[in-house]
């Protein structure tokens, strides 16, 4: 229903295209553009999150360089990645 994107996908074709589908597009405007977009702090913040969350993904090598082959054993090598920066984050939280 929404997609949150940052700048580097700021076109109207984009945004156009996502609204035919049904869409909501949360993306802000570059700072050349005369027309802004509004778009909700929280729901930005939201994806800042998540773009964190791969980039700590991407440093666990074995997941980053796709060394398995089979869909299963590189969904297993995320899980286990996945669970290793929770877990992290966890017990860094008091």
């Amino acid at each position: 229903k929404a997609l949150v994107a940052d700048k580097g996908y700021d076109s109207w074709r984009l945004v156009d295209l996502i609204a035919r589908t049904g869409g909501c597009a949360n993306i802000p405007t570059r700072r050349h553009v005369k027309n802004k977009r509004v778009v909700p702090p929280e729901l930005y913040r939201e994806r800042n999150r998540i773009e964190r969350f791969f980039c700590r993904l991407k440093q666990f090598r074995r997941a980053a360089t796709r060394f398995d082959k089979l869909a299963r054993n590189y969904m297993a090598t995320l899980n286990l990645a996945s669970l290793r920066i929770w877990l992290r984050h966890v017990e860094s939280t008091p």
